[in-house]
C-alpha cells in the first residue's frame, strides 16, 4: 500500500457528527476489537474566550496533520482489517496549549482547567468539562512488542473516523469510528519555528504515577504531539468495506479546548477500499 506523507490540513469537515465512547484495550490474553461507538447528541460548545479581543489572550490553535503512514493490519485482530495511520496534533497558535489536572480525594480521574496566557504574561484559568484518565496502554504494538504501561492522558484529544463518499468526494455518511480518544499532549517534535516557539521541549511525556494528584499536559507553540501508526488504537476497522472513503482525523472532538481558530481541526485522506489506493488529500471541505 502506498504510504501517504503528512500534510497539514487547514479547514473544517464534519465537526458536529461525532462518536462518544472510547474503546477499551485488553490487558492480557487475546484482544478483541472495540465495538462501534454509539452516536451521541452534540451540544453547542460554550462561548470561546479566545474570541474576546479585550482579554488580549495568546490562545493555542490545534491543527491536525493529514493521516500519514497508512498501513493495512490483518494480524492484530484475526478476521479484521484495520487501517492504521500515524497522527500529529500541531499547535499553530500564538500561545501554548496548557491543561492542568486536579484529582479530588478518592476520584479515579482528574478534572481539567485550561491555562491561557495573556499578552502581559498573566494567566487566565478556564474551567472545562474535560478529564484526565489513567489510561492503560498495551505493549502489543503492530509489528513488535514492548512493556505494558499506564499514563495520565487527556480524554477527547482527537477522533478518527471513516466517511463514505460519493463520486464527487462529498460525504454520504459516517460508517466507522476508531477507538482512540486519549492523548498525552506533549512537546514531541518541533515542527514550526517562530519567535514564540521554544527551541527545546517544555511539556514532557505523560506521568506514570498512579497516585499523582496534579498533572500538567501541553503542547508549545510550533510543537507537535505525534503518534505512530503502530501505536495501540491508531486505526479504523475497515473490514468488508468497498468504495470511496475519507479517513478523517479530528482534533478536540468534544469542543473542550478554547482555540483561536475552531475551523481548522480536521484533516483527511481520500482513498479507495479495499485496494487502499490513495486518491488525494483535501482541505476546505464541509458538510453539504
Amino acid at each position: 500500500m502506498t504510504r501517504a506523507p503528512g500534510v497539514v490540513a487547514t479547514v473544517v469537515l464534519l465537526g458536529a457528527l461525532l462518536a462518544a465512547a472510547s474503546g477499551s484495550s485488553a490487558r492480557s490474553g487475546r484482544q478483541t476489537p472495540s465495538p462501534p461507538a454509539p452516536p451521541v447528541v452534540i451540544t453547542p460548545p460554550p462561548p470561546n474566550v479566545c474570541d474576546n479581543g479585550a482579554l488580549h489572550l495568546r490562545c493555542p490553535d490545534l491543527v491536525m496533520s493529514a493521516p500519514f503512514d497508512l498501513e493495512f493490519d490483518r494480524h492484530t485482530y484475526p478476521g479484521h482489517v484495520l487501517l492504521r495511520a500515524s497522527s500529529s496534533i500541531n499547535n499553530h497558535g500564538a500561545g501554548p496549549l496548557e491543561l492542568r489536572g486536579h484529582r479530588a480525594r478518592g476520584a479515579g480521574f482528574m478534572r481539567v482547567s485550561q491555562i491561557i496566557y495573556r499578552s502581559n504574561g498573566r494567566r487566565l484559568v478556564v474551567p472545562t468539562k474535560a478529564r484526565l484518565g489513567f489510561k492503560f496502554v498495551s505493549g502489543n504494538r503492530y509489528g513488535f512488542a514492548t512493556g505494558n504501561a499506564s499514563y495520565w492522558k487527556y480524554r477527547g484529544a482527537a477522533r478518527f473516523m471513516l466517511w463514505q463518499l460519493n463520486k464527487r468526494n462529498q460525504p454520504i455518511k459516517r460508517v466507522r469510528t476508531g477507538p482512540k480518544l486519549f492523548y498525552c499532549f506533549r512537546d514531541l517534535d518541533h515542527t514550526r519555528s517562530s519567535r514564540r516557539s521554544p527551541k527545546s521541549a517544555h511539556y514532557p511525556a505523560c506521568s506514570q504515577n498512579r497516585y499523582q494528584r496534579k498533572d500538567t499536559l501541553g503542547t508549545s507553540v510550533g510543537w507537535s504531539d505525534v503518534y505512530p501508526y503502530s501505536y495501540p488504537e491508531q486505526y479504523v476497522d475497515v473490514t468488508g468495506l468497498r468504495g470511496r472513503f475519507a479517513y478523517v482525523q479530528l482534533a478536540d472532538p468534544f469542543n473542550n479546548i478554547a482555540e483561536s481558530n475552531e475551523r481548522n481541526n480536521i484533516s483527511e485522506v481520500i482513498l479507495q477500499l479495499p485496494s487502499g489506493r490513495v486518491l488525494h488529500r483535501r482541505t476546505g471541505v464541509s458538510l453539504p
